[in-house]
């Protein structure tokens, strides 16, 4: 089985834009991706694509690479480049992805070097291929992206129209036992509604939500990081659970048993990383 991040938050910055990467990792995001698909034309991937990795060279580990897609020559000259890079990013965000056999490519070309890859489900065909994509050797998490997936079907990017494509993209998570994460909340001057949609994404089972300006990652962090009473009692809970000798037994209430200590787990997961 893969081994899962922990990412309660992501901030996309333009790789185009090199004198924002320093903006971006000031932030509280638990990762900067410097994106060299969507924000970057054409004429300028190049220049981007040096820039996002003489970056990553500099030694900060929470820049992580958006790379252009696998069926694009950009995202071919993208992985080519990092084959010969002399530091890679921990994780790599690859998008439009509807095919196992994409990942593959990836890791044939950058061997035991791979970073934690982590596919975009931007289309219909990926959402169907996605119990499988989520299962493939290398893939750490998963990143709904909802713009794509939208246009495709002809509806707004907003939360009701995409519920069920986002609650089949979380149950393919689930299946594979890895994190999901939630697509950007474009109206960046509206934190009343990035609050109700991180919210609600949370409450269906995303581990996560990207962000695409820096103030946006605040709402985003209390959100889906763990307050400290929440950490308190997943504490509680280990400790009652280990004292029953992982037995189901009585806790506030209610019956503490595996499958509930599961989610407590993963409490104390991103505090861990939270303190480190």
């Amino acid at each position: 089985m893969n081994t899962p991040i922990t990412l309660s938050s992501l901030l996309f910055v333009p790789g185009s834009k090199p004198e924002r990467y320093g903006k971006a990792l000031a932030s509280n995001a638990d990762a900067v991706c410097i994106d060299l698909e969507d924000s970057v034309p054409a004429p300028a991937k190049g220049d981007a694509r040096a820039a996002a990795i003489a970056a990553i060279a500099g030694g900060d580990s929470r820049l992580i690479l958006r790379i252009n897609g696998m069926t694009a020559r950009a995202g071919l000259e993208d992985l080519l480049a990092l084959a010969d890079a002399p530091v890679l990013p921990s994780l790599i965000l690859v998008p439009m992805v509807e095919s196992p056999v994409e990942i593959g490519i990836i890791a044939s070309v950058l061997g035991d070097r791979t970073p934690g890859i982590v596919p975009l489900i931007e289309t219909v065909k990926g959402l169907r291929a996605a119990p499988e994509i989520a299962a493939t050797p290398g893939v750490v998490a998963m990143m709904f992206g909802g713009g794509d997936f939208a246009a495709e079907l002809g509806v707004a990017l907003a939360w009701e129209p995409l519920r069920s494509a986002r609650g089949a993209f979380v149950m393919a998570c689930a299946g594979a036992a890895i994190p999901a994460i939630d697509v950007p909340f474009i109206a960046m001057d509206d934190m009343a509604g990035l609050s109700h949609e991180a919210a609600a994404a949370h409450a269906l089972g995303f581990s996560g939500k990207a962000a695409i300006h820096p103030a946006q990652v605040d709402v985003i962090n209390a959100t889906f990081r763990p307050t400290a009473e929440q950490i308190a009692e997943a504490e509680e809970a280990q400790r009652v659970f280990d004292a029953a000798g992982g037995a189901a037994v009585r806790f506030n209430g209610r019956m503490l048993e595996v499958p509930i200590m599961r989610r407590y787990q993963r409490i104390l997961a991103m505090r861990s990383k939270q303190d480190a």
